[in-house]
């Protein structure tokens, strides 16, 4: 049995550590990352966030809604690692594309 197409991601909060996650997972999750979070400031907050990306999500890979937070808050993690997504300085956290 052959390995999944594995990532590497960054944590925008411990620098230098990164995680192999499977690629075809990580990309379902940005694409619906991307789509809801706004280009600019103020950007949307992270529950705003996770409540729209449902509707991008295929049901295959996240049955029932599983997985979802892990999988939002790594992408998240590490598309602010790569500068892709701002976190503004607000409480609470909000984010838009960079």
């Amino acid at each position: 049995m052959s390995k999944p197409n594995r990532i590497v991601v960054e944590n925008v909060i411990r620098p230098g550590k990164t995680t192999s996650v499977d690629a075809d997972m990580y990309a379902a999750m940005k694409i619906a990352l991307l789509a809801v979070i706004p280009s600019q400031a103020p950007g949307l907050t992270l529950a705003d966030i996770r409540e729209r990306i449902f509707a991008h999500l295929p049901e295959q890979r996240f049955p029932g809604g599983k997985g979802v937070s892990w999988w939002s808050k790594t992408v998240q993690l590490d598309l602010e690692a790569k500068g892709e997504l701002v976190r503004e300085k607000t409480r609470p956290i909000r984010l838009h594309r960079g």
